[in-house]
């Protein structure tokens, strides 16, 4: 699958800096939509007149239909053209987040957003293959940064961006804001982009593709709706789960015999660094994403902090982000890329440790730091791991490569937030029946309470045994990412610096 978007070397000019602009807006705007409407959801149900378990479908829906047709990018940009391929994603993603606005029932904002889902997949991989190809070698680590900037802080400011929307209009802003800065991304790619000739002859590996959608979906699915059915408790997530292990093992059968006819690049594997830049950002979305489910519930359930407010103090995290996103291509110049990703691991584990000790009472400014500091920390990992995974794959490969990347990173964040959701419900449960098996008549401290206590003394106990039992949980989650950090830490070892020369070396990319 070649990539269609021209070289810097190509004979028509390429004005970068507005055509940057232009696919960083249409970045944006999709991975804005994975975390805004979070927020919304207790307005929409009231709204759309949905029970709690059904009104999830509107993140579900958007979550798996994203993930069935990331694989295409390749096969599509092949097809279509890149420029082609892309201003149908941004406008269809546009309109889909209008129809989203518009929804007056339930299913209709379910379609809307699985419209969403399937025109914005390919957004992302997309930007990051044209960013590679329209910079000459020196300056990839520069747009790395820049592409990990849209990537990495979307998804951060969209609760606090939902939240003020949601707050000082409603809910339907958080999907009526994509349409002018969708608007102002197709504008700019259609002006700006140069157009290349697809190619006909590429052949649909429809076998392929179903397997490998089938088992995303059914995945993606069991994994959204685990922690809500109680996992393998429910025939529902059985079935999601046989269906996906089949539907796998299909795929990796027909990969591995249908050779250069299959859906899947497998050129792709024999690239080192590629192959080991995508179990590290598998790694990565597991162990990093699944903290930023973590702060929101812990600070609105547990400290009452409006939405709104909950926005602004997770915020400053996505500042730390950006600040060492954009320090991080001049660093390469200077430093081994594996120093820089061992440091980022180090730094977001000493985040982690923070966390570890939080309590009940905290101040704004015990989670703006550790915010920031875990944000530096990715900032730092992020941009090195990403120019390194592609510094030696040929540009023909770039757009199915840029794809597999996104999608390893997005079921990585999935299995991250599953795991330390249910940990988190479970290990409440666990504390609240330890803390109350205290609550005896035998125990000095309760026993003028117990005999004579009212029904309301009686609440009041069982609620903050109940506050205190969830804060242990989330302490534990803390400590479960702090120790998953570290123990990737080696993983560093399985990455290799790009090879000599130092002039055309992403290790050594320097920015203007």
């Amino acid at each position: 699958m070649s990539s269609q978007a021209a070289p810097a070397s190509a004979a028509a000019p390429i004005n970068r800096p507005m055509l940057t602009v232009s696919i960083m807006l249409a970045t944006l705007i999709q991975t804005l939509d994975s975390t805004i409407a979070n927020v919304a959801l207790p307005h929409m149900q009231g709204s759309l007149s949905a029970s709690q378990d059904e009104i999830t479908w509107v993140l579900t829906s958007y979550i798996v239909a994203a993930a069935i047709a990331t694989p295409l990018t390749g096969w599509l940009s092949d097809r279509l053209s890149v420029k082609r391929l892309l201003s149908l994603s941004i406008a269809g993603f546009t309109i889909a987040s209008a129809f989203c606005g518009l929804s007056e029932t339930l299913a209709q904002i379910v379609g809307s957003r699985l419209l969403q889902g399937i025109f914005g997949a390919s957004l992302v991989p997309l930007s990051q293959s044209i960013l590679l190809d329209i910079n000459p070698r020196e300056k990839q680590g520069q747009a790395m940064a820049v592409w990990g900037m849209g990537v990495m802080v979307g998804p951060i400011l969209g609760p606090t961006l939902g939240g003020w929307l949601t707050d000082s209009y409603n809910w339907r802003w958080v999907f009526f804001i994509n349409v002018p800065i969708g608007a102002f991304a197709l504008f700019g790619v259609l002006t700006f982009l140069p157009a290349r000739e697809p190619k006909h002859g590429v052949k649909f590996d429809a076998f392929g593709f179903a397997t490998l959608g089938l088992a995303i979906g059914a995945f993606q699915a069991m994994l959204d709706r685990g922690e809500q059915l109680d996992w393998f408790g429910s025939l529902e997530i059985r079935i999601e789960a046989i269906l996906a292990a089949i539907s796998f093992a299909f795929f990796i059968a027909h990969t591995a015999t249908a050779g250069r006819k299959s859906f899947f690049r497998y050129e792709l594997l024999k690239d080192r660094n590629f192959a080991t830049g995508v179990s590290f950002i598998f790694v990565i979305g597991a162990v990093m994403y699944a903290t930023r489910a973590l702060l929101p519930p812990m600070l609105q359930t547990l400290m009452n902090y409006p939405v709104a407010t909950t926005g602004l103090v997770t915020a400053p995290s996505g500042a730390g982000t950006m600040i060492a996103m954009m320090f991080a291509g001049r660093l390469l110049k200077r430093f081994d890329a594996r120093l820089m990703l061992l440091a980022g691991f180090l730094i977001s584990a000493f985040a982690l440790w923070q966390m570890m000790h939080y309590t009940i009472v905290l101040s704004a400014s015990d989670i703006v730091w550790p915010g920031v500091i875990q944000g530096f920390g990715l900032g730092l990992v992020f941009v090195p791991l990403s120019a390194l995974s592609f510094s030696t794959l040929t540009p023909e490969l770039r757009a199915d490569g840029t794809a597999t990347y996104s999608l390893m990173r997005n079921i990585g964040s999935s299995i991250g937030i599953s795991i330390v959701q249910t940990l988190m419900t479970r290990n409440t449960q666990i504390a609240h029946a330890d803390l109350a098996a205290n609550v005896t008549a035998f125990n000095p401290a309760l026993q003028s309470m117990l005999p004579n206590g009212s029904t309301y003394d009686m609440a009041v106990l069982n609620q903050s045994i109940t506050q205190q039992a969830a804060m242990i949980a989330y302490l534990n989650d803390f400590k479960l990412m702090f120790v998953a950090t570290l123990l990737v830490v080696p993983l560093v070892l399985l990455i290799r610096p790009t090879k000599k020369a130092p002039d055309e070396s992403l290790a050594h990319a320097a920015m203007d």
